[in-house]
């Protein structure tokens, strides 16, 4: 493998990193040229105030076999390398290479980062790494052999919906009582003549429909809160580049004719990923978060998907609607002499 350091997304071929994603370890939407781009402009929408590029790529040939989307920051301490996308706005993060090369990869990879940025980091401190991923054990193998210091955690929960049938045999998989409430809810909404769901064409114009989402999501004093200017600078850039790509799925749920609940996810890989969602407090009578999540698992059912992601956090609705934890895992490698700024000694 040849490696090669990049310190701009325009040194790369949007197309041959999406098709290497594709058939990657971090097949996700987090780890696609168009949002991983868009995540760099704003730098997770200010959750970083500075940090340095560190692309590389590696090529056998002409064929693209490996990304290692990195920057260097300080974090906890010490002179961290970190995935792009890091933190907290991006659900699932990886390295970008096919299985059957990640090893080698990976001992190119920290061969290549000790030679050409030998001093300027001390640790690997990669987070959300799906806890199925191959990258975890391969990373405990070479800081073994590195004699380097390895730990690993469990950073968040991700619940997930499995779904291979009907929607009565979604409902069916989940508590009694939930199934019960869950029916309730969606039989008293359309019992009373005003509510209709609306899935947002993939071909519409956008923007407007962005809007609307962001003012339902910010209902919500937190998230509100959560979406100051540049991270709803982030939001709609990476959105939109969704729309662009075909696989953002925006819906609301409107009563009387008024947009009341939007449930944003992407819909990838024949499941969908539950990105965010708002609420109105208006005709709170009838339940319009959850008439919404369950309209949207009953799309999910009639039209083939095999899983509702709901992504990380452990609140508690998502059990109540039949989600099993998955995790994501946060592992850090801390090489062997650092000096006390947390550089590498030389």
């Amino acid at each position: 493998m040849e490696f090669k350091l990049h310190q701009s997304f325009l040194e790369f071929d949007p197309i041959a990193w999406n098709a290497l994603v594709e058939q990657s370890v971090a097949d996700t939407p987090f780890s696609r040229y168009e949002y991983l781009s868009a995540w760099w402009q704003t730098l997770g929408g200010g959750e970083w105030k500075q940090a340095e590029l560190i692309l590389v790529s590696a090529v056998e040939g002409d064929q693209l076999v490996g990304v290692a989307p990195l920057f260097i920051a300080k974090h906890d301490g010490r002179v961290a390398l970190l995935l792009v996308g890091s933190v907290e706005v991006s659900d699932y993060l990886d390295l970008i290479v096919r299985e059957q090369d990640l090893p080698r990869f990976l001992t190119g990879l920290l061969d290549f980062l000790a030679s050409s940025h030998n001093g300027s980091w001390s640790a690997l401190d990669w987070y959300n790494l799906p806890d199925d991923s191959p990258t975890l054990a391969a990373l405990q193998a070479e800081a073994e052999k590195r004699g380097w210091e390895h730990r690993q955690e469990v950073y968040r929960t991700t619940p997930r919906i499995a779904l291979n049938g009907s929607f009565d045999d979604y409902l069916a998989n989940i508590d009694k009582k939930q199934r019960h409430e869950i029916r309730r809810k969606m039989r008293r909404a359309a019992e009373s003549g005003r509510v209709v769901f609306r899935l947002v064409d993939k071909s519409a114009e956008i923007e407007p429909e962005l809007e609307s989402f962001f003012h339902l999501m910010t209902q919500d004093p937190s998230k509100a809160s959560f979406l100051h200017p540049a991270m709803r600078e982030h939001m709609t850039a990476a959105l939109r580049a969704a729309h662009q790509n075909g696989y953002l799925w925006l819906a609301f749920l409107e009563v009387d004719g008024v947009k009341s609940a939007a449930s944003l996810n992407f819909d990838y890989k024949n499941k969908l990923w539950g990105y965010n969602s708002g609420v109105s407090r208006d005709h709170m009578e009838l339940s319009p978060g959850w008439v919404l999540l369950a309209l949207t698992i009953q799309w999910c059912c009639e039209n083939g998907r095999s899983e509702f992601d709901f992504m990380r956090g452990d609140e508690e609705y998502k059990y109540r609607f039949g989600g099993k934890d998955r995790r994501v895992i946060r592992v850090t490698a801390i090489r062997a002499a650092t000096s006390p700024d947390g550089a590498v000694a030389q």
